[in-house]
């Protein structure tokens, strides 16, 4: 999974991506702790795949507050230059 396919999606699909990669995470443990599991790097690579998606999760939700408060500045200008 490359960086560009995860910042490009909205934040619930961002957290349904982190609930089945740590579904999946759940699973490869359990078939490395039963010595079900052929390729061990999965492990490794599935707990980068979730910080990933944490980190653009939390990108997400710092941007989204700015971008509320930039919208309520700019209706509000709209309706002060309407007034006056």
């Amino acid at each position: 999974m490359k960086t560009e396919d995860i910042t490009g999606k909205t934040p619930d699909e961002l957290k349904k991506m982190l609930l089945d990669l740590r579904k999946e995470q759940m699973n490869v443990r359990f078939q490395k702790s039963g010595g079900q599991l052929s390729d061990t790097s999965q492990v490794r690579k599935l707990r980068r795949q979730v910080a990933a998606v944490k980190t653009a999760l939390t990108a997400a939700d710092a941007q989204e507050p700015a971008n509320k408060t930039k919208a309520k500045k700019a209706a509000s200008k709209k309706t002060a230059s309407k007034a006056a």
